[in-house]
């Protein structure tokens, strides 16, 4: 049997106003009624209805979060900086994984706006104009981490992708190499085109050396496509001596595989991997990578999420975290 406001009140001998004012903390309440209500409360098993307080309030105090992979340590991460500031500002979360399908994806944004929620981190590696359109109809504040939005239209927090790709470029420049790969996630993915790639182009530019197609891999994040990428890149007439790779799960499949056909990282091959997720350290040798502050990118997008749930003043809606490059073993 379900315990209701109304059999708290009866028991403790006050209005169901008063059990309203304790349960949502209102300091207009007698501190001997306040003690009489609570002990009611604990004793019958009272738990407030959040749907119900929510029509009441207009505020479910429940955020939203969808995720491509949730299996995924970058993603893992992400979530846990979200989780975090979310429970610090006393909200609790609906998590949803999202397949990286784009109608799955809108399909939970809808689902998650019928269910009240106050507002949206939303994850996707591939913003749509659908998507959007969406987010722009939204009757609350949506905000994107760790995802590239190409109108930049949409509250974001991220890091500089084009500049952190650039950052590990130059390292390859300046230890000499001339044949530097780059395995990247899908292209069709606004953060791999204008901001990865950008940044992998801009540095061969800047050090003269020629771009060449066939030192770029496309993968799809997973260890697979890194030891498939591999493979490709040993096809090529002048192999290269440097690898960048756009996730660590990929880096793990380029290394793996280098050493499975006999070749030596870093001798033969030095790799840079991103994100520096716990993968880099699972694998021998550790990876040097491009740190991205992925538990601090979920927890400013949730605090930039409060904000704008709160109609705060927020000047710059366009967060862009600083990143580094961590050294370890797969370089020299």
């Amino acid at each position: 049997m379900n315990i209701t406001i109304y059999d708290v009140a009866r028991e403790a001998n006050v209005s169901m106003a008063t059990v309203s004012r304790v349960v949502n903390g209102n300091p207009n309440v007698k501190p001997v009624t306040r003690k009489k209500v609570l002990e009611v409360i604990e004793r019958l098993g009272y738990r407030p209805n959040a749907v119900a307080r929510g029509l009441a309030s207009k505020k479910t105090t429940t955020v939203g979060v969808v995720i491509p992979d949730i299996s995924s340590p970058f993603f893992a991460e992400l979530a846990r900086g979200i989780e975090d500031i979310a429970t610090m500002y006393k909200y609790n979360i609906i998590l949803s994984s999202s397949d990286q399908n784009k109608e799955k994806e809108l399909h939970l944004l809808n689902t998650m706006l019928g269910k009240q929620v106050d507002g949206i981190v939303f994850m996707g590696g591939n913003i749509t104009e659908e998507h959007v359109d969406e987010f722009k109809k939204s009757p609350v504040p949506i905000v994107l981490a760790g995802s590239i939005e190409s109108s930049e239209s949409v509250p974001t927090v991220n890091i500089d992708y084009e500049q952190a790709t650039f950052d590990a470029v130059q390292v390859m420049v300046d230890k000499g190499h001339e044949k530097i790969a780059f395995v990247v996630g899908p292209l069709h993915e606004p953060i791999n085109t204008e901001k990865k790639l950008a940044g992998y182009k801009r540095a061969l530019e800047e050090a003269g050396l020629g771009y060449e197609e066939d030192l770029v891999i496309e993968g799809d994040y997973t260890y697979d496509s890194g030891l498939e990428a591999l493979e490709k890149l040993l096809e090529v007439p002048e192999k290269p001596s440097a690898v960048i790779v756009g996730s660590d799960e990929m880096a793990l499949g380029v290394v793996h595989g280098a050493v499975d056909r006999g070749y030596n990282v870093p001798e033969d091959f030095e790799v840079i991997s991103s994100d520096n997720t716990r993968l880099a350290l699972m694998v021998r040798p550790q990876l040097t990578t491009i740190v991205q502050p992925l538990y601090d990118i979920g927890a400013v997008a949730m605090r930039l999420l409060t904000k704008l749930m709160n109609k705060e003043t927020v000047e710059d809606q366009t967060v862009l975290l600083p990143h580094r490059i961590e050294y370890r073993q797969s370089t020299k």
